[in-house]
């Protein structure tokens, strides 16, 4: 059982986190007022989530103006892409070996 544990990452282990990569995943960007609402979470929980997410390389940010308002967008890198997949496969190793 300890290494199907092994191979889990710390950094996914927050449902924000999760949620926040689950999101990057199926979407080249998504910007933070829809990451706020998709994921329930108050503007300093999520920016602390992608504050971390974005020491680990695991997502990018870019900041534009559409029209006077600024827009912050995130994608995930490949570094993150990578880790996540590592990630939800350690939990589907773990589903199907305690059936």
């Amino acid at each position: 059982m300890k290494n199907f544990l092994d191979k889990f990452n710390k950094a996914f282990e927050s449902r924000i986190r999760l949620g926040i990569m689950s999101a990057l995943i199926v979407n080249d960007y998504v910007d933070f007022n829809t990451l706020k609402d998709l994921l329930s979470a108050t503007d300093g929980n999520l920016a602390s989530h992608l504050k971390t997410l974005e020491k680990l390389n695991f997502v990018e940010m870019k900041k534009e103006f559409i029209g006077r308002k600024p827009n912050t967008q995130y994608k995930a890198t490949e570094i993150g892409k990578e880790a996540f997949q590592g990630h939800l496969n350690a939990l589907e190793n773990l589903i199907k070996n305690n059936k």
